[in-house]
């Protein structure tokens, strides 16, 4: 792999199509997993509105998410004021069971003590003491998405979890990185609950972004963990830390409630989903059931159908750094070539990936990168520039607003490893299959009156054709 580049510089001047995205929305995200949680953003309106509006798209689900409403004189002055009235407002007018607070880049670059203010509140409002607070510094002009979510559910183990003088032999806990969609934080309860334990997921999307019809209008989120579940949490046998991004919260975690972390930085792929399954046997002391096991065969016999598929195929892949990682691995494992893998953000993760060009970009770097690719997969945005290319492009990740059930996919375990290969391998196969994608070429031996005539370039009828 002498080849590989790392991180060549980029010698446009702006992001014309923008791969990161902020700080706080990832804050707002983790706490969207928490039951009766009202996230609120400290910052302007229109911090809030766009951050809104993307959720909103990828989920298709009413999203609560409030704003302290900072305008040019409190900015200066200070936002103390701002923020004391809208968490008094959110409290009486909608009883939340916690309001998870993120600050963004108005309120940072003023450089606001969060910490002080959370102590001043408090000091000022015990008649609130019930409902409980989380502040999180998420500065939107630094860091990315999986940043914002690690410190928002750092700041929930530091504040809410307490230690435990018990422990309850069947309660693991499990932090879900935001790389792990509500349909992966679901299958991933199926495969802990089938050896007899109790998962505690912080947070928990699976129960809030599921889809559900509530009988009557709530201001906040819609199941989740519950803030008692996330104060119990010391009381367990285990944490599974899953993603780099979740690596401090799960130290802090360890460190605060002596409950011994098992770390992994990815949960698709044949040997990533045998690490967790030997784990969870571990732990259970229960012999892997049988449903299991047969996932686990279905998966090796799909691994053996698929991988011709994927052999020497270029794809070009621009995700969050986690995701990009178990991504890239997996194809990596299918025999796949990794042309390009381009991450919103710098994080240690990017320097285990297998790709020919690792570099912190947009998608305007993909388009650049994946020219001659088999395949592109990055999130909607992603879509003009595979377009212009003509090359498809897989949908994952974040926002995913052009596709139904974005929310629900399953990539991790054995049956998400499956998935994935299929939806991928399906595309390879696809353009094999489908004439209608063939290039044209000319051919010498296809003549009619001295002149060539079209046929299609399949590679000698690779795709079953009788193309010579």
């Amino acid at each position: 792999m002498s080849h590989i580049q790392r991180f060549p510089s980029a010698a446009k001047a702006a992001s014309t199509n923008p791969l990161k995205m902020s700080q706080p929305l990832g804050a707002a995200l983790a706490y969207l997993g928490i039951d009766r949680c009202l996230p609120l953003f400290h910052g302007s309106q229109g911090c809030t509105a766009f951050g809104l509006v993307l959720l909103v798209r990828h989920f298709r689900e009413a999203i609560p998410l409030q704003t302290t409403a900072m305008d040019q004189v409190s900015t200066i002055l200070g936002g103390y004021e701002n923020l004391e009235q809208a968490l008094r407002t959110i409290v009486e007018r909608n009883s939340p069971a916690m309001i998870g607070v993120a600050t963004t880049g108005v309120t940072e670059t003023k450089g606001e003590d969060m910490g002080g203010q959370f102590t001043l509140f408090r000091q000022r409002n015990p008649d609130m003491a019930d409902t409980a607070l989380v502040f999180a510094n998420t500065p939107d002009f630094t860091g990315g998405f999986e940043d914002g979510f690690g410190a928002a559910v750092t700041a929930i183990v530091d504040r809410l979890v307490e230690p435990s003088p018990t422990i309850v032999k069947t309660q693991i806990n499990v932090l879900a990185g935001c790389h792990l969609s509500p349909g992966d934080v679901e299958e991933l309860r199926d495969l802990i609950e089938s050896f007899g334990l109790s998962p505690i997921f912080l947070p928990d999307l699976s129960l809030s972004m599921c889809g559900r019809q509530p009988s009557d209008f709530t201001a906040t989120s819609l199941g989740g963990v519950t803030v008692d579940q996330i104060r119990s949490m010391g009381a367990s046998v285990a944490t599974l830390v899953i993603g780099e991004h979740m690596r401090i919260a799960g130290n802090a975690l360890e460190l605060k409630t002596d409950v011994p972390g098992h770390f992994f930085s990815r949960l698709t792929g044949l040997e990533a989903s045998d690490k967790l399954i030997r784990l969870l046997a571990e732990l259970s002391g229960q012999p892997v059931p049988a449903k299991i096991r047969r996932q686990r065969d279905s998966l090796v016999d799909a691994m053996l159908d698929g991988h011709f598929f994927f052999s020497r195929k270029r794809i070009a892949v621009a995700l969050e750094p986690d995701l990009l990682y178990a991504v890239t691995s997996f194809l990596a494992d299918m025999g796949a070539e990794v042309v390009a893998a381009v991450s919103p953000t710098q994080t240690l993760v990017l320097e285990k990936l297998k790709a020919a060009t690792v570099m912190v970009g947009d998608h305007s770097d993909v388009e650049t990168l994946a020219r001659d690719a088999d395949l592109i997969i990055s999130n909607s945005h992603g879509r003009q520039g595979a377009a212009r290319l003509g090359v498809p492009l897989h949908r994952m990740g974040l926002p995913m607003f052009d596709r139904l059930g974005a929310g629900l996919t399953v990539h991790v375990g054995y049956r998400g490893t499956r998935n994935l290969l299929f939806a991928v391998g399906n595309l390879f196969l696809s353009a094999e299959m489908d004439h209608d994608h063939h290039p044209a070429a000319h051919h010498d031996d296809h003549k009619t009156d001295g002149h060539k005539t079209e046929g299609h370039a399949c590679g000698g009828g690779s795709c079953g054709c009788s193309a010579g």
